[in-house]
């Protein structure tokens, strides 16, 4: 489906009830009983950012911005950035040694009763399958669905699955690679892994500018929805940047989305 039809999907689902996308409604909302009792969880990151494993998992913005260590690591280690830039990462990354059942078992001795693993980090690599992009860990690198393997497992360990969507900060994440030559470069199509590389974001302030326009915030909402409908976790989180003042209508829509489902899927 299109943005535009899945968007019209969407709509449909929060007017179909019992929870509307406003406030006064999706307060009515309880938090669940498991998440109160629980009390630890394991939060994971892991993606091709693992392959130059320098720094941390910021590494593909870092290594855009000049005089940062990661800018000066890459060109050591990999050459100029117009040459090898963050998406040949990906298909280094082949998570050869990836073994689901072994991270479950161990989380399970942890002691920890849910588990939450990145599904999309800043970069816009999907660790599943997904039907709105082709930059995905089943269509490229490991060629497996990771989220799917990990929510397989975990739940055998009777382990709570969650899952985060860290998607609002690659509206500038990828901007730094624009001023310089590199491979982030025009023309950046929504079909692009870079795209939209917008400048600015440093700050947290709710107003910070320039802020994400409809094409951006509606391909998110369409993204974390589904993520939904794949995986139907007990838990979504998401990262500091999503409390910018253009995410509110539709972080509205995903609540009132997300809620509806967890009230047709019992």
């Amino acid at each position: 489906m299109t943005v535009q039809e899945n968007m019209q999907k969407i709509e449909k689902i929060i007017a179909q009830g019992p929870y509307q996308d406003n406030w006064i409604s999706l307060q009515n909302h309880a938090e669940p009983d498991w998440f109160i009792q629980a009390k630890f969880g394991i939060f994971i990151h892991w993606g091709a950012y693992s392959v130059p494993a320098f720094t941390n998992e910021w590494y593909p913005r870092n290594m855009y911005r000049q005089g940062t260590p990661e800018f000066k690591y890459h060109i050591e280690n990999y050459g100029p950035h117009a040459e090898f830039g963050y998406q040949d990462f990906i298909p280094l990354f082949k998570a050869e040694k990836f073994a689901p059942e072994d991270w479950a078992s161990l989380i399970r001795e942890s002691g920890a009763r849910y588990v939450v693993p990145v599904a999309e980090h800043h970069d816009g690599f999907q660790m599943y399958q997904s039907s709105l992009s082709r930059w995905n860990s089943f269509e490229m690198g490991p060629c497996r669905d990771i989220i799917k393997e990990l929510r397989k497992e975990f739940e055998k360990e009777n382990l709570i699955f969650g899952v985060s969507s860290h998607r609002a900060e690659h509206w500038f994440y990828f901007g730094p690679g624009r001023e310089f030559d590199s491979d982030v470069k025009e023309p950046l199509t929504r079909e692009d892994l870079y795209w939209p590389a917008m400048p600015g974001g440093e700050s947290s302030s709710i107003f910070c500018q320039p802020e994400p326009n409809r094409e951006f915030l509606e391909d998110w909402l369409v993204r974390t929805c589904e993520l939904i409908d794949l995986h139907h976790p007990k838990l979504l989180y998401f990262d500091w940047w999503i409390e910018h003042q253009a995410f509110k209508p539709y972080l509205k829509k995903l609540a009132a989305y997300y809620y509806n489902r967890a009230a047709e899927w019992g």
